[in-house]
């Protein structure tokens, strides 16, 4: 049978079609028919990063700012939502996530589509699905890093004009928004103060103190605080293992501590650790990986290196320097690495309950704990104080390493040195002064070692009740007691002491002195004792002042330590040593000796016969009042 041309069909033991149609014979115009097209090879999805990948959804997937969800669930759920919010803090810690969750929150319709306003946006709706794709009209996202002109500005007030097209609100996210221009925050302000019903503003800045006041009056503020190591920690291993990948703990607490409490640079870091590849035998990414490709030094190589500065073993301090060089590890960000782990250890030994924290990591609970049993705070002072030098030291040097290598040997040779006060008693075991008998020098200041308790015993005295002051030093220490800061200066510095014979106190005023000293003291010693008392005014010479007496003492005690055996002593030991200071119990809050103040009798008082000639009378009731 002939086929549909008149043609024959083909023979039973014809050979078969190629495959997708093809013909062995030729084509239409004599040439070989072209081969169909091969099917279309499954196309490779585009990888996302974890940062993306991850990106909180819902208030709950956030971590790390329980504050700021908990006012916001609440706000929702009372309605007292306000119309705009500004979120501040470091980069990479939510705060533009926040600001499409807000969004979303705003504009939930739910899956049957009647919802309202809700905390938990149910992320399936056409709003939710819109937002989260970046493509919804009615969520207006605005980098003001980029545009920070009026104009910018106002397209989004011309926008609040109208209402909605799809969703419930318009919602207005302007990121980094001190960028703005002050021609942009003036023309917003009146906006923002009285924006439409329909309208929200979320501004996002990472630098607050740059953003008027005008504005920030205007918005709900939220500060996103830093996210805690542990806190980072749990959130990157439960992230390893949604991916199915095995990560040290202590691999991710070296991603977390250089994260610097930003969610978003610690992903980035735990996706480059994941993507080098690099694993144990086990399969397992360890720490000494991630500490090499972060260029740092381990934890556990830190502690090394520290004991051995604090052992004063440079050989075996630069060994491991050596070893963190050629890993690529930055020696001046090694000395930064010992001046946290100092401070850890400083707080270890101040708060010991520390080690049992969940807040540290395994290595400083247990090597942590164990330097701060060995240590004492002065040597963790001294160690503290040396690093902070040294690391200022590197970044002016021209050799980094060979700075960080100079650090590191002071340290190693300061550990074996004695702290000031075993260097004071050996030298006094030795002979040095006390040792041998010698009295310490006269004026107070001699022994060197005693504090002055500040007011002595004259301000309690006078302070304690109507008791009459015995001495001008204790009236002026009750005015300092008084907190009449002002007339105490007077005293101090401008009143020379003529005589003194309660209750009539005879002065000579400089002439910086103001005229109402006088009756000012006058009532305040009236008020204190119950007794009225005369202040008057004389041109005799008088004593020096209080202040210039103090001055005088303190030169003698300083003259009288800088003889002493003991400190001659320790100045030969360490050239370039100065005398600060010089302590001594036995003096008060002026500087003078409390034995040397004679005592004045409280008995009938002893009246002048007669004042100088040329003398004013300083009395409380001749005098105006204030």
């Amino acid at each position: 049978m002939s086929g549909l041309f008149g043609d024959d069909p083909p023979a039973d033991d014809a050979p078969p079609l190629p495959p997708n149609g093809a013909s062995d014979g030729p084509g239409l115009f004599g040439d070989a028919l072209p081969e169909a097209p091969a099917a279309p090879v499954e196309q490779v999805a585009a990888y996302r990063v974890l940062a993306r990948k991850y990106r909180p959804a819902t208030f709950d997937d956030l971590i790390g700012q329980d504050v700021m969800v908990r006012t916001l669930r609440n706000a929702f759920a009372t309605g007292r939502i306000a119309h705009a919010f500004m979120l501040t803090g470091v980069r990479g810690v939510g705060k533009t996530t926040t600001a499409r969750i807000i969004a979303r929150a705003l504009n939930c319709i739910g899956p049957d589509g009647n919802g309202g306003p809700t905390a938990d946006p149910c992320g399936v709706c056409a709003n939710c699905t819109g937002i989260l794709a970046d493509r919804h009209p009615d969520v207006v996202e605005m980098d003001a890093a980029s545009r920070t002109g009026v104009d910018d500005v106002r397209e989004i007030i011309e926008a609040t004009r109208f209402r909605p097209m799809a969703a419930r609100t318009k919602v207005f996210v302007i990121d980094e928004v001190h960028m703005l221009s002050r021609n942009a925050f003036n023309a917003l302000l009146k906006t923002l103060e009285e924006p439409p019903p329909h309208v929200k503003f979320v501004f996002a800045t990472t630098e607050l103190r740059k953003v008027p006041v005008t504005v920030l009056s205007r918005c709900q503020r939220f500060d996103l605080r830093r996210v805690r190591v542990a806190e980072l920690a749990a959130h990157f291993s439960g992230i390893a293992e949604k991916e199915d990948v095995r990560i040290a703990p202590a691999a991710v607490d070296l991603i977390a501590r250089a994260a610097d409490g930003s969610v978003r640079d610690g992903l980035s870091l735990l996706d480059q650790a994941i993507a080098q590849g690099n694993v144990d035998a086990d399969g397992m990414i360890g720490a000494e990986s991630v500490a090499d490709m972060l260029g740092l030094a381990d934890r556990e190589m830190a502690f090394d290196l520290l004991e051995a500065v604090l052992d004063g073993k440079p050989a075996a301090a630069l060994a491991i320097t050596d070893k963190a060089h050629e890993r690529g590890a930055d020696l001046g960000t090694l000395l930064q690495d010992l001046l946290e782990l100092v401070h850890t250890v400083t707080r270890l030994k101040s708060v010991p309950g520390l080690a049992e924290s969940a807040e540290l990591a395994e290595a400083e609970r247990v090597r942590g704990a164990g330097l701060a049993q060995r240590l004492t705070v002065p040597a963790l002072a001294r160690v503290w104080q040396m690093l902070l030098k040294g690391v200022g030291e590197v970044e002016t040097a021209p050799d980094r390493r060979a700075a960080a290598e100079m650090v590191l040997i002071r340290l190693c040779h300061v550990s074996d040195l004695p702290t000031p006060g075993d260097l004071v008693r050996r030298l006094t075991s030795e002979g040095g002064s006390g040792g041998n008998g010698a009295p310490a020098p006269s004026g107070g200041g001699g022994g060197g070692g005693a504090r002055a308790v500040a007011g002595g015993g004259m301000v309690a005295q006078a302070a304690a009740g109507p008791a009459m002051p015995r001495n001008f030093r204790e009236v002026v220490a009750l005015v300092a007691e008084r907190r009449e800061a002002l007339l105490h200066a007077q005293l101090l510095h401008h009143a020379h002491l003529v005589r003194f014979a309660p209750p009539v106190i005879e002065l000579r005023p400089d002439a910086s002195a103001p005229r109402d000293m006088a009756p000012k003291l006058a009532r305040l010693l009236q008020e204190e004792t119950g007794q009225r008392w005369t202040i008057a005014l004389s041109a005799a010479p008088g004593e020096a002042t209080l202040a210039e007496q103090g001055l005088a003492a303190d030169t003698a005690r300083r003259a009288d330590a800088a003889v002493h055996p003991l400190v001659r002593t320790i100045m030969e030991l360490f050239p370039g040593a100065r005398i600060d200071a010089v302590h001594d119990a036995g003096v008060d809050a002026y500087g003078l000796p409390v034995d040397a103040v004679p005592e004045i009798s409280l008995g009938e008082p002893e009246m002048p016969d007669f004042a100088p000639p040329d003398a004013d009378f300083a009395d409380d009731e001749m005098m105006e009042p204030d």
